[in-house]
């Protein structure tokens, strides 16, 4: 997947001593990048699997936490995911981010790294194909959408979601460009991402559980912005 999105590769790492499949064969001519041969040994502990080593591990540069990676239109649905502890809850976010149509991650104030080996397998690919963009605060994030709405022109509202919020997600509208807001697993938004939204959502849940995990309802709600997508009837 990296490979097909055009990430700048550094380095492809291999066991010289490992015959190579046709898939890894195939990546290696493709790739405009250093071969490296290492033992089964160190493949097996830099790819931090128990099984099996890897057949081949790529060294691949970073983007940059540019916004202009972020493509912005008038179908725009965008996520952000407020002080993230858990690698994996990011990745899963991102892989939902990409089957569901949205157009970025962005990950705010002290947060779990979107580069982390377990986020990175949690995305299961879809990293390297939805821009993630890591901001050190809110402020940023809204400093970006204040410039969008001026150059723009679309109101682009700032949708947060809380198991307290204003209206349930079913009955908002979803259609219009947007930015979801997830919070922290453990303490949801922050003040600074309550005062900022413009309406907060939340989903509805039955049963003993008081709330859902901070990944599945970031799921819910970029699922529930595609339904109401679909259901559109086109122009």
């Amino acid at each position: 997947m990296a490979i097909e999105r055009g990430w700048p590769l550094r380095a492809l790492i291999l066991d010289g001593g490992r015959p190579l499949s046709r898939w890894a064969a195939d990546a290696v001519a493709t790739a405009d990048a250093e071969l490296v041969e290492m033992t089964s040994d160190l493949i097996r502990e830099l790819g931090e699997k128990d099984e099996d080593p890897p057949e081949l591990l790529a060294v691949a540069e970073i983007p940059p936490d540019d916004y202009a990676r972020v493509p912005v239109g008038p179908g725009f649905l965008g996520l952000a995911f407020d002080r993230p502890a858990s690698p994996g809850n990011i990745g899963t976010l991102v892989r939902s981010a990409d089957a569901f149509g949205a157009a970025a991650v962005i990950v705010t104030g002290h947060a779990a790294d979107p580069y982390d080996p377990k986020s990175v397998r949690a995305s299961t690919g879809s990293l390297f194909a939805v821009p993630v963009v890591r901001e050190p605060s809110s402020h940023g994030v809204l400093a970006w959408i204040g410039s969008v709405r001026d150059r723009t022109g679309l109101a682009l509202p700032v949708v947060g979601t809380d198991e307290h919020g204003s209206a349930a997600i079913d009955g908002y509208d979803l259609t219009q460009p947007a930015l979801l807001v997830v919070g922290n697993e453990a303490h949801g938004l922050s003040q600074a991402w309550r005062d900022a939204c413009d309406v907060t959502l939340r989903i509805p849940i039955t049963g003993s559980a008081s709330s859902l995990n901070a990944a599945t309802a970031g799921t819910i709600a970029l699922y529930e912005a595609a339904r109401q997508r679909a259901a559109q009837p086109l122009p």
